[in-house]
Parts: structure tokens; C-alpha cells; sequence
């Protein structure tokens, strides 16, 4: 049959119609999909500057997007609303807005789909390009071939010092980050985080946008922390350096302002990856969360079971620290005051097995002798004005909601606490009046409390009972001490963790 050239024309035109119906019907394709009619094809060779680290009221944008503009590579500003006061981008540089600047208006495009290159350079504001090192750069990342082992990211200091290189260990479950000296770290960890002056950072395209905080700042921190977790090494490529702008030091106002905003999103990024404590090299310790004027960092328990454990994780150290401060700080109290008291459950199953308490415990628990509770001013203070009373150190001091027991709070805010359950003694067997149906919630013979002997615990020396193995074998069964267990194992068994 012969066609002619209207009805080929024809057809062109309803092969075309369709396509546009099908890539407006499909939307953008992910990055991982395959290649698509709907747009041009990705990973193209070379290099895309991404500029993600500057301040609105005090940056060097133009003059840094400018620089690299001229190699000339695709430079983009990657930034959650445009900045202010405007910055004039040259030919080549583009902003690319990371969230809606208005309900009326079109979602930006995902920033995956604005890189079209195999590589980007995370460059920080006020560097100056070097004709051939972004290339430099990148055959030195593809030399490694990608394998394990090998470097996933590749550094240049920009300025004339280089920064220190660091091996960086992120502990999930314990919310813990630990940096060390990378020539002093053993097992082969090598470079992972750097420490000091700013430095571009350039990588696979894929694995940047293959990350869940992929433009999260402060960029290197964000970085280093979310690729010690994937086991990706950092190099740092000797020799080599960008220049930095020589710019006028800031106002001592934009400076404080700077600063203040470097460690809010510092904390930002800390609690969206979830570490709550930084252990420095000469072995320091930054802390985030728990304090007194903060609210406890996990909501109400459920059968026994905080939703820290059902997400894979154990109690945040901060709340280890805090429950630690508020048992030694009850435990003071009324030992001044003369009350009798020992530790109970879960928390003497942590003085036994590790003089602590146990890593995914959420509170302490502390046996009282019922007849002694009026010595202790507070615990009189609550039962005589009939509500909760805060002592001169913060700590809030309560009768609980659940029954006929006492609680003391971190703070007002923060309701990390120790219970307190008085017991007394009939015929020789010790009870109390209030029962919660916990499986170890039972009676026991007050030859265990005569007498009570010290241990070690929480980083202070508690009172327990003076057989602690057959207390715990009586509450929680035999071979309590050396089998460890969720405090619910009908929710969450720890040997599935």
C-alpha cells in the first residue's frame, strides 16, 4: 500500500499528540527509571556546581557562581526560598528553589532532575574556580571504580590550609556519632568527615540523590554523616586547593547572627538524622536534647514498649543521662531524709548486669517502705498541698496519676522520672496497694530488704536487696541476670532487633 505524504503527515501528528498525552499523563519519570521520550537523558559527562551553603544577608553568590560559570560548567543555587536582597546570577547559573514560594503557583522541580550531569561539586560560597581541578577531581572519584573500599567522595580545601580529616561512626540504635583522628582509626575506617576550613566536595550525582537529606545543611556535616552510615570513604586529594574570596570581615551583628543560624540548623539536621550525642576526637561530648527546659524525647509508653524500640533503636543517651542525674538525686534525698529504699525491677536488673541502667530502659524504678514516705520533705510536701511540688534543683516531685505511687520528674518539662512504690510489710511478706499487671509486679519476703546492701549504679552507689540474683530470679524467672530481654517481648524480642 502507498503512502502518501499527507497521511504521513497524519500519522507524525497522532504519533506526537500521543507521546505528549503520555508524558503528561506519566509525569516526570524517577531518577532511578530507565531512560524516557519524556525528556532528555541523564548522567550526560561533567559537572554540576551546586552552591547550598551562604547566608541571605551576607554571601558572596554572584561572585562564587560567576567563577565557575566561566570553566564554564552548570552552576545552580540551590536554596528553599530565593535570597534577599537578589543576588544578579550570571549566564550559566540558575536558582533552583528547594520549596513553594506560593499555594497558587506549581511545586519547583525536584532538585534530582535539575542535575543533568554524572557529577556534582558541592561548593561552598566564596570559593574561586581553578581551570581542570573539578575534572581533577572527578577522575580521581572515578579512578577507585566505585567499589567498596574506595572513595566515594572526592575533597579540595578551599584557602590555603587544609582541613583535618577525620573517621566518622554513626551508631543508629544508640543515637551516637563518634569522630577520631582517620590515621589513628583502626579497622581500616580511613576518611570520612572533615573538620576545619571549607572544602568542595564532589561526588556521583546518583549517590548524592540517592540519600535522604541530600541538600540538608550544614552541607559537610549532613554529608559525612549520612555516608559514614552507608560505609563511603572520603578523600581528600593532596595538592590541590581552591582559592577563596578575599572579602571584608562581617558586622560583629552579622557575625552573631551567622553563628546562631549555623547551630540551629546544625540541631536541625542532628534531630532529622537522629544522633542526640557527638563524641569529638580528644574525646569531648556535645549533647542534643534532653535538658531540663525541653520535653521528654519519646511520647507515652505503650504496653511497655517506647516507640524508640519498635523503630530498631535503644533510649537516647541524653535521656540515659538525665534518668542517671534524676536517680542519684533521688536517691541522695532520701537516704538524707532516712528512708528506706531499693532498687526494683528493671533497674536493679541493670545494677546486676551492668552496674547501669539498661540501655533501652525509659525510667528507675525505686522501692520505698510505705511508713517512711512522710520523712522525706517532698514526698510529705505532695501528700500534704495535694498536688505536684518543684525542689530548688528542678526536679518535679509527684503522686502519680496511676495509682498509689510517687513519681519525680526531670523537670516540669521534661518528664523523664523514677517511681517510687512503697510497699510494707504483712506477715513477713512485703506488699504494696497498687499493681500495674506487670508479669514482675509481685510480692516478695522482707528477708530480702533485712538488710539492704549498696551497689553500684547509674554512676552512684544505690541501696538493693541483699540477695539481688534470687530477688530477680523471684520476679522475672531463672536466668534472669544473663538473659537479656525487652521490657514487652510479645511486642518487640531483642533477639530479632
Amino acid at each position: 500500500m502507498r503512502v502518501t505524504p499527507c497521511q504521513a503527515a497524519l500519522a507524525a501528528g497522532i504519533a506526537l499528540n500521543l507521546l505528549l498525552l503520555f508524558c503528561a499523563w506519566h509525569g516526570p519519570p524517577s531518577p532511578a527509571a530507565p531512560p524516557s521520550p519524556c525528556r532528555p537523558p541523564r548522567g550526560v559527562p561533567g559537572v554540576t556546581v551546586l552552591l547550598r551553603d551562604f547566608e541571605d544577608f551576607d554571601n558572596d553568590l554572584a561572585g562564587t557562581a560567576r567563577s565557575f560559570a566561566a570553566l564554564p560548567v552548570p552552576v545552580l543555587v540551590a536554596a528553599d526560598s530565593p535570597p534577599y536582597p537578589p543576588v544578579p546570577l550570571p549566564a550559566g547559573a540558575a536558582l533552583l528553589p528547594l520549596r513553594p514560594q506560593r499555594p497558587d503557583r506549581p511545586p519547583p522541580p525536584r532538585p534530582e532532575l535539575a542535575v543533568r550531569t554524572r557529577h556534582v561539586a558541592l561548593v561552598p560560597d566564596g570559593a574561586r574556580a581553578v581551570p581542570g581541578l573539578l575534572e581533577r577531581m572527578r577522575d580521581a572519584l572515578e579512578a577507585g571504580g566505585g567499589g567498596n573500599g574506595s572513595a566515594r567522595v572526592v575533597a579540595a580545601p578551599v584557602g590555603p590550609r587544609a582541613p583535618r580529616c577525620l573517621a566518622l561512626s554513626v551508631d543508629l540504635r544508640a543515637w551516637t556519632a563518634r569522630y577520631s583522628d582517620a590515621d589513628a582509626a583502626r579497622g581500616g575506617g580511613g576518611c570520612s568527615a572533615l573538620e576545619g576550613p571549607p572544602a568542595v566536595l564532589l561526588l556521583r550525582t546518583r549517590d548524592l540523590f540517592a540519600l535522604p537529606f541530600p541538600l540538608a545543611r550544614p552541607v559537610p556535616t549532613a554529608l559525612a554523616l549520612q555516608a559514614a552510615l552507608r560505609g563511603w570513604r572520603l578523600r581528600l586529594l593532596p595538592g590541590a586547593a581552591f582559592p577563596a574570596a578575599r572579602r571584608p570581615p562581617a558586622s560583629p551583628h552579622g557575625r552573631w547572627k551567622a553563628e546562631g543560624l549555623a547551630e540551629s540548623r546544625r540541631r536541625r539536621l542532628l534531630r532529622d538524622v537522629g544522633v542526640k550525642l557527638e563524641v569529638l576526637p580528644d574525646g569531648r561530648r556535645r549533647w542534643h536534647g534532653c535538658a531540663k527546659a525541653t520535653p521528654r524525647c519519646f511520647g507515652t509508653v505503650q504496653a511497655r514498649t517506647p516507640q524508640y524500640l519498635l523503630a530498631g533503636r535503644w533510649t537516647p543517651p541524653c535521656c540515659l543521662r538525665a534518668l542517671r542525674e534524676t536517680a542519684r538525686h533521688v536517691a541522695r534525698e532520701l537516704e538524707a531524709a532516712g528512708v528506706r529504699y531499693w532498687l526494683e525491677g528493671g533497674s536493679l536488673l541493670g545494677a546486676a548486669r551492668l552496674g547501669d541502667i539498661i540501655p533501652w530502659d525509659y525510667d528507675v524504678d525505686l522501692g520505698i517502705y510505705r511508713e517512711d514516705a512522710g520523712k522525706c520533705r517532698w514526698l510529705a510536701a505532695v501528700a500534704a498541698e495535694g498536688r505536684p511540688v518543684e525542689d530548688p534543683e528542678g526536679f518535679l516531685w509527684e503522686k502519680a496519676a496511676e495509682g498509689d505511687f510517687y513519681r519525680v520528674h526531670y523537670s516540669r518539662a521534661n518528664r523523664l522520672h523514677v517511681d517510687l512504690w512503697p510497699f510494707y510489710a504483712r506477715g513477713g511478706t512485703m506488699t504494696k496497694d497498687t499493681w500495674l499487671g506487670h508479669p514482675q509486679d509481685v510480692e516478695f519476703p522482707e528477708s530480702f530488704l533485712r538488710p539492704l546492701v549498696p551497689v553500684a549504679f547509674a554512676g552512684f552507689t544505690a541501696m538493693a536487696p541483699n540477695n539481688a540474683r534470687a530477688f530477680l530470679e523471684l520476679k522475672f524467672g531463672p536466668g534472669a541476670v544473663e538473659n537479656p530481654e525487652y521490657p514487652n517481648p510479645a511486642v518487640k524480642r531483642l533477639e530479632r532487633d
